[in-house]
This record gives C-alpha cells, structure tokens and sequence, in this order.
C-alpha cells in the first residue's frame, strides 16, 4: 500500500518516514508529487489544519494521505506561536528568524517561567476512513540556541528531563520522545489494528 506523507518539509518527511518503518507501506511525500499544492492552513487548531492537508491531498492523489500539523505552544506567550509556528517571524522567514523572534519576545522571562510544549496533530484519510492522533513533548525555552540537529524551533526547546536542546539529541532519540513520534505510535497501533481487519 502507498501512502503519501502530506509536506514538501524535506525534514519532517524524513522523519515521518523513519518513525513509519515496520508498517507495510510505501511512504510518499509530495516531492514525488510536484503539482499537488497544499491549500491554506486556514483552521484555527493543529488539529484542523492536518485535516484540511490530509484530505486535500487525498482528493489531489487518491491515495490514503497522512498530514501533520504541528508547533510550538508557550506559556508565557499565551500559547502562541501555535499554529503560526512555521512562519512566526513572516511568510518566507527561515527557521533561525522563528526561533529568534521567540527568544526576543520571552528576552527577561526566568528559566523557570519559559514552560512550552510541542504539539502534534496528525491525520489520515482514505476511502473510507478519516482519524486524527494527537501526541505532545513538554519542555521548556532555552535561553540560547544549542546544539546541531533537528529542524524548526529544535535549538531553543529544551527537554528538562534530559537537560538538552531537541537539537542536541541524535535522531534516534528525539524520534522515541517527540511529539510526533507520540502521535505516530498511536497511528501505527490503530493502522496494525485496521490492516488485521
């Protein structure tokens, strides 16, 4: 069975991919699709917006589809960035200016007051099927960037429990606590359960 990964991030692709292995699927991303366009991510929650990819690239391809819609959430900054996590500091702005914007806008709030947590909505859509899993990392801000790995606002999310950046783990760790490795696990159960039929 084919499934298209909903994103053209080339870094959440390959991590959806790896966290996928075991499943009886050939994984697709839609860099093997070049004319499929994701539409807007006009919902007000993560879970909405994953619906919205799932099923426009569902009727796009006709394949089953699975899209996540993820982020950060930041106490101190009433939750935001949230759903505007990918262009926080603008449209075209690069992962860098994301998670510098947030460091300037949480510039004076002490460690212990910088709770965030990573969010993940990821659904899937077929014929017949439409489900969403939800998975969560709780951390907190760093006061600096650290370390080399990862993606996104990875260099200035620190994982208490381990007293690192998301930047600082290697793939393989960061995969067995992510948020998105959480939401992936309930996926992979619930898609065992449904191929068993």
């Amino acid at each position: 069975m084919k499934l298209v990964i909903a994103t053209k991030n080339r870094g959440k692709a390959r991590e959806l991919g790896e966290m996928l292995k075991g499943l009886e699927v050939e994984v697709l991303s839609l860099a093997d699709f070049p004319s499929v366009a994701l539409p807007p991510e006009d919902g007000d929650t993560f879970t909405e917006n994953a619906l919205i990819k799932a099923r426009a690239v569902f009727e796009a391809t006709g394949l089953p589809s699975l899209a996540d819609d993820s982020g950060l959430v930041v106490d101190a900054l009433d939750g935001r960035p949230g759903i505007y996590s990918a262009r926080y500091a603008g449209r075209n702005a690069t992962d860098e200016d994301n998670y510098r914007k947030l460091l300037g806008e949480l510039e004076g709030v002490p460690l212990g007051k910088r709770a965030a947590r990573f969010v993940c909505a990821l659904a899937y859509k077929d014929k017949v099927r439409e489900e969403v899993f939800e998975g969560e990392l709780c951390g907190r801000i760093a006061a600096r960037p650290r370390g080399e790995n990862g993606f996104g606002y990875d260099p200035v999310f620190e994982v208490e429990r381990l007293g690192r950046t998301a930047a600082e783990l290697s793939p393989g760790e960061k995969n067995a606590i992510s948020h998105r490795a959480e939401a992936l696990r309930r996926f992979k159960t619930w898609f065992a359960e449904v191929s068993r039929g």
